[in-house]
């Protein structure tokens, strides 16, 4: 049977199974985002402490992935998954029992976001590092990788919903058990998964060293860098809007948890529509101008939310921003995935990931700090201001960008139908 070109990866069963698993445990992970969220809130009424417990849960992407890709550079890859994916659902596991025995407190969240937090550092960069493994061939690297972050940000609509009905519903102990439960499904289908072995040459040099050969790749070629440095700016100030919503869902607009839900599902259906051009995009050409137009755009719409006087004007500001986000960071990811060597491509996703994963923690806690000194909505509102500016100056280089990236794409021999 003939697939429609923007779901050609799907013709290949490892990455079907991939897709399965990984958007089954990310809806279970979203449900147990929105538990976590709402917990700690209800547990400090504090939007300091908000932002300190998205800080933990993702500061050991700032930290750790870049090391973790040198290292995922030399293992098997479906094994760190399983690793990382089995560590999730022991958090989840400890999380359940504290409630359930009626001794969690805010601190033990922020613990077990930090555990949480720390194989995210390892999980993120390999799941980008799989997905070349489960193709014959690179010309649908694009494709796959679209239909990789469509899943995700899927999950990203699904998850919140269902996760602020359950919590609202039944509380958020059903939240962490029902994440349990789902990863199980990623960890079946990784079982499932039968990929060849990558036999990777030892190397002698150290961690360190190696980790600078991928710095240099990434960040010495000008495209790459200026769309790595306006992603880790945007991400820094465009992200952090999550650890400020359930501020927003209680105070701005008078909701609960189901209120809460309602602003990531948003945002998460935003992002799937982004991600559904990227796969109908037949190559790369063209995205590093994607880039920069839909980082700008994210901003604007932002700074709209920030102010926005009721939840029925919020929502569609937010779907624009969030699919706006998504644009900028999967196209990124997708061209730095289509050209860098294969030999370096676990250091390289480690890169992008920090870029756009590790810059959030530390935009979840200064916002939270800000927002304790100006208000919420202005600290939002000051942060997409900064990522507009930086937008600005991306689309001021765009010229050089333009020049230095086609000779590389004509010595990849990529079409030159762009879009």
């Amino acid at each position: 049977m003939s697939l429609p070109n923007s779901l050609r990866a799907l013709q290949h069963r490892n990455f079907r199974l991939f897709l399965v698993g990984q958007g089954t445990s990310q809806i279970g992970n979203w449900v147990q985002l929105i538990a976590t969220s709402w917990l700690v809130y209800r547990l400090s009424n504090s939007t300091l402490m908000l932002g300190l417990s998205a800080f933990s849960l993702q500061i050991p992407m700032l930290l750790i992935t870049p090391f973790a890709g040198v290292l995922i550079d030399r293992l098997d890859v479906r094994r760190v998954l399983f690793a990382t994916n089995s560590l999730a659902m022991l958090q989840s596991l400890v999380m359940l029992l504290l409630m359930v025995s009626g001794h969690i407190e805010a601190w033990h969240v922020v613990l077990g976001n930090a555990v949480l937090g720390l194989g995210n550092a390892f999980d993120a960069p390999a799941r980008q590092a799989l997905i070349s493994k489960l193709l014959p061939n690179r010309q649908e690297l694009t494709n796959a990788i679209a239909l990789n972050s469509t899943v995700m940000n899927g999950a990203r609509f699904i998850g919140p919903m269902l996760g602020g009905l359950v919590t609202a519903t039944f509380g958020e102990v059903w939240s962490f058990a029902a994440n349990c439960v789902m990863r199980l499904a990623v960890l079946s289908a990784l079982n499932a998964t039968h990929i060849a072995q990558h036999v990777s040459r030892k190397s002698h040099a150290g961690i360190v060293k190696q980790l600078m050969v991928g710095i240099e790749y990434a960040y010495g070629f000008f495209p790459s860098r200026c769309a790595l440095v306006l992603l880790a700016i945007s991400s820094f100030c465009l992200q952090s809007y999550g650890s400020l919503m359930p501020w927003f869902a209680s105070q701005r607009f008078h909701g609960d948890s189901r209120t809460l839900g309602l602003l990531y599902s948003s945002a998460g259906l935003g992002a799937v529509c982004g991600m559904l051009y990227l796969a109908s995009r037949t190559n790369i050409r063209g995205l590093f101008k994607v880039i920069g137009w839909s980082a700008g755009v994210a901003s604007v719409t932002l700074i709209g939310f920030s102010f926005a006087p009721s939840l029925w004007l919020a929502l569609p500001m937010l779907f624009i921003s969030a699919l706006s986000m998504m644009l900028t960071a999967a196209s990124t990811n997708t061209v730095l995935q289509s050209i860098v060597p294969d030999e370096l491509r676990g250091r390289v996703a480690a890169l992008y990931v920090m870029s756009f994963l590790g810059m959030s923690p530390v935009g979840s806690l200064t916002s939270g700090w800000l927002a304790s000194l100006i208000g919420s909505q202005f600290a939002l509102a000051l942060f997409g201001v900064i990522a507009f500016m930086a937008a600005l100056s991306y689309a001021h280089y765009f010229q050089r960008i333009r020049q230095e990236i086609l000779p590389l794409y004509e010595a990849l021999d990529i079409p030159h139908h762009a879009s």
